[in-house]
């Protein structure tokens, strides 16, 4: 790797996150033309085409490996930071806007237990960037080196990852009173969940799907849904009668309380193990956002018992670190 030029392995990574030319340019603070030269230098080095020039912008085999080699760069640099900073205070004023370290995580995670370990990392100096994605989708990030880590639910890590168990996240299923009232006066069960509407992320969001799965049995083939994309914008939609939720209960508990939002299943609770993976590196800071996740989830979120009758979607959630 190192007959690359660390510069134009950075200018890979920008254009694949970026998406186009232009706004390469507009990020590195460099012309178009120096985006393409430094590209064109670094597909004669690598001697093949790293990138398709189509609409969006696609990697080649040796692009998506090249981009992983950026990633690891990035890595070092935040790595060396660190250590700089260690060694001379007075240097940790200076942001290195170039290199991020790029984590994953699903928007539940997000919007409930992670924030404040990112809040913590992002103000000690780590240049932190977090791509917000489904919690399927989220490891294919760290599978083709998107990302250096992510949370996700599989607790098997991908080959050269290794993975810590988090704790879980619970999920319960409310709604509106008033709509409750209207549609589901008896509460949600296998006999009616079928008449219900649900609001989901998108299309791809399985969470509606996975709760009525385990608590009911069957699974359904089709729901009715209304999308809201992101987990303050579904307690948004459900607190406004769209339909049923299938929410964080961390993110559910004060409108329940309040009597704003209805419990429409309370007998059912769907616990969904969550896992920290990122690449089997010595690296203190894969390690630093390892341990923060794991004291932020363990603060926010402290594992309650299933209320009786509740089924978990994962019962062995308190799993030691996996290797591959």
């Amino acid at each position: 790797m190192s007959r690359f030029n660390p510069v134009a392995l950075e200018c890979l990574a920008v254009l694949m996150e970026e998406g186009s030319f232009d706004r390469a340019a507009r990020r590195l603070s460099i012309t178009q033309s120096a985006v393409s030269q430094r590209l064109r230098s670094l597909e004669t080095d690598a001697g093949t085409v790293l990138i398709v020039r189509s609409r969006p912008l696609q990697l080649t085999a040796a692009g998506v490996r090249m981009r992983k080699y950026a990633h690891q760069l990035r890595l070092l640099r935040a790595e060396f930071q660190l250590d700089v900073q260690r060694l001379m205070p007075a240097a940790g004023d200076a942001r290195n806007e170039e290199g991020r370290v790029s984590i994953a995580m699903d928007g539940d995670s997000m919007a409930t237990w992670a924030s404040p370990a990112l809040d913590a990392l992002t103000r000690s100096g780590l240049p932190l960037e977090v791509a917000v994605d489904g919690l399927g989708l989220t490891r294919e990030l760290l599978q083709d080196g998107r990302a250096l880590g992510c949370v996700t639910d599989v607790a098997i890590p991908p080959a050269g990852c290794k993975s810590v168990a988090l704790g879980t996240l619970d999920y319960v299923a409310v709604a509106h009173p008033d709509y409750m009232l209207e549609h589901l006066c008896a509460g949600l069960g296998a006999h009616n969940f079928f008449k219900a509407r649900f609001v989901a992320c998108d299309g791809n969001d399985s969470v509606p799907r996975d709760f009525i799965r385990h608590a009911f049995g069957p699974d359904p083939a089709r729901l009715d849904q209304r999308f809201a994309p992101s987990a303050e914008g579904r307690l948004r939609a459900v607190l406004a009668g769209w339909g049923v939720g299938i929410l964080p209960e961390s993110l559910a508990r004060e409108p329940l309380l309040r009597g704003r939002l209805s419990n429409v299943a309370p007998s059912h609770v769907m616990r969904v193990p969550l896992y920290w993976q990122c690449w089997n590196a010595e690296s203190e800071v894969l390690d630093t956002i390892g341990a923060a996740l794991v004291e932020a989830m363990r603060k926010a979120i402290p594992a309650p018992p299933l209320p009786e009758g509740c089924e978990d979607k994962n019962s062995d959630t308190r799993a030691p670190a996996l290797a591959a």
